[in-house]
């Protein structure tokens, strides 16, 4: 009983949220994607978990309908993915991520496209985004990534990335890393 309810909703939020991906092709356009990922970010409570799955659901590369995405937190590309049973907190930021299953991130993440997205010109002058390098980055299934971690580079399954961290180079499977930047302090499981 309780899974037909769950799977209802579901849908209705499907349908709620199909406007939205129509007007924005899908995710292939970027400039209103924007506008409706930004949006349905600030709705809050469990409407706005339920609607923002179901939006991410029809406009990103993957999203499984069963991961929670909390208030405040958004996609800035609609090349990500999302893997089954993902909780991502609120306030998270993610560029072109793939988020593995049943992983689970704490408040104030952000993943980022790489560490190369905006280049210097030979006067040393910052160029825009659109002459940036974007690569995806991947976090591997059942890994925890801890309050306020910023991550530019791979994270290996079954790894901790400790609160706070800077992930500047890939980190291993079943590691916890911390510090700024990022360092391998132990296998997984250890004391």
């Amino acid at each position: 009983m309780r899974q037909a309810a769950k799977s209802a909703l579901h849908a209705l939020f499907l349908l709620l949220a199909l406007p939205g991906a129509i007007l924005c092709g899908f995710g292939r356009w970027k400039a209103m994607f924007h506008i409706f990922s930004q949006a349905h970010a600030v709705t809050p409570g469990i409407i706005g978990e339920y609607l923002r799955g179901a939006f991410y659901r029809m406009t990103l590369a993957e999203c499984s309908i069963e991961s929670c995405i909390s208030f405040g937190t958004f996609f800035a590309h609609p090349e990500a993915r999302v893997g089954k049973r993902v909780y991502i907190g609120s306030y998270c930021v993610f560029g072109k991520a793939s988020i593995g299953d049943r992983t689970q991130i704490a408040s104030g993440v952000q993943i980022l496209s790489g560490r190369r997205q905006h280049a210097r010109d030979a006067s040393g002058q910052i160029s825009g985004a659109e002459h940036g390098v974007f690569t995806p980055v991947t976090i591997g299934a059942d890994c925890w990534i801890g309050a306020a971690a910023v991550v530019m580079a791979d994270v290996g399954e079954g790894t901790t990335i400790g609160a706070g961290s800077v992930v500047t180079k890939p980190i291993p499977a079943g590691v916890v890393a911390f510090g700024n930047p990022a360092r391998v302090a132990k296998a997984a499981g250890e004391e």
